[in-house]
């Protein structure tokens, strides 16, 4: 891995992660929120699906509030509690009008001063391919932090009471393949192993193919920390509105 800037998050305050799926934070990005919440940053999580279709042997219906509840633990092993479903489709995610307006007007509720979201571009590190839901909500995302500076897109917004909000200073995209800078979560890796490890079910169902979160994100992690100088470090893709 070529060496990575440390990002300076020293002003980061109000956190909103918005990815596609549960457990999508926990590959790296919970080990920073748990940096972020311990210092006494506020951070809210909105999940645009409930990852329904993730589990092979559960149908959606028994699958959805499992994977909601395991949300809610991973979150509370971070700091968050604030925490919201879109009820988006999993697995069939469209970039959409009514995904950027979801998005927009969660950042208008909750006014961050980062927006943090997951890869995505159309391969993760080292040329796999990203997942299409990925890809829909993660570009979403990038525009939705614009839509939610602008008084005169998604008017009935404001009809709803939700002022526009341009105070976003940076989007911070985890696993992408065009990651510059990392994220130092030394201090929050154990939380961040702790985050993953409450997807338990969800883990079971992936079968022999599971990963066992210490062992992964202890490599993972820590590839990218010696490539930023640190113990343990999460690679990010910083973009400014």
């Amino acid at each position: 891995m070529e060496t990575l800037s440390l990002f300076d998050d020293s002003y980061v305050a109000r956190v909103l992660a918005v990815v596609a799926h549960p457990d999508d934070m926990e590959y790296g990005g919970a080990a920073a929120v748990a940096c972020w919440t311990a210092r006494g940053a506020d951070v809210a999580y909105v999940i645009a699906t409930s990852g329904e279709a993730g589990i092979d042997s559960l149908p959606p219906g028994r699958a959805r509030p499992l994977r909601e509840r395991e949300q809610r633990e991973a979150c509370a092993r971070v700091g968050v509690t604030d925490l919201r479903f879109l009820g988006f489709p999993d697995g069939t995610v469209e970039y959409s009008l009514d995904l950027r307006r979801a998005i927009a007007a969660e950042i208008r509720r909750f006014r961050p001063d980062t927006v943090v979201t997951g890869g995505f571009r159309e391969t993760w590190p080292g040329g796999l391919l990203n997942q299409a839901d990925h890809i829909a909500v993660g570009r979403a995302v990038v525009d939705a932090v614009r839509d939610a500076g602008n008084r005169w897109v998604f008017t009935d917004l404001v009809e709803d009471g939700l002022e526009p909000w341009g105070g976003a200073r940076t989007v911070l995209a985890f696993g992408s393949p065009l990651a510059e800078h990392a994220v130092d979560v030394t201090a929050g890796f154990a939380a961040g192993v702790a985050s993953l490890e409450a997807h338990a079910e969800y883990l079971a169902g992936l079968g022999a193919s599971a990963p066992v979160p210490a062992e992964m994100l202890g490599d993972m992690l820590g590839t990218t920390g010696r490539a930023a100088g640190v113990r343990h470090a999460v690679a990010v893709e910083v973009l400014r509105p």
